[in-house]
């Protein structure tokens, strides 16, 4: 069953009232997914893809079970908080270890800890 899709952004995700305990993936990285795929008019495969060119391996029911789990939770936090630029960004590079293979995640966020990429 396809649930409704809404527009949301992954700007000032905040994580603290979600729990993401028992997950593998960062939770930076499920917010992304969930945003992808509610964002834009992308299948749940088409969000795997995108993944997956970022170097991102999971499957297109991974990201069915995200949407479900915190793409409510996802989209009321982000329409609650008010978008803010800024003209300074940052950088963070992190190592996850999946399965004993090193992969790289980068996010960069501006000055105020909105969420602008991650690859």
């Amino acid at each position: 069953m396809r649930h409704e899709k809404t527009s949301v952004s992954p700007q000032r995700l905040s994580n603290a009232a979600i729990s993401y305990k028992g997950y593998r993936f960062p939770p930076d990285m499920i917010s992304y997914a969930v945003w992808l795929y509610y964002r834009f008019p992308l299948s749940l495969r088409m969000v795997e893809e995108m993944l997956a060119a970022r170097g991102i391996e999971l499957t297109y029911e991974t990201v069915r079970c995200w949407a479900t789990k915190f793409g409510l939770a996802i989209a009321r936090r982000i329409r609650s908080t008010s978008p803010r630029r800024s003209d300074k960004w940052q950088l963070d590079e992190v190592v996850v270890t999946i399965h004993g293979k090193k992969h790289w995640l980068w996010r960069a966020v501006d000055e105020h800890g909105a969420l602008l990429e991650v690859y």
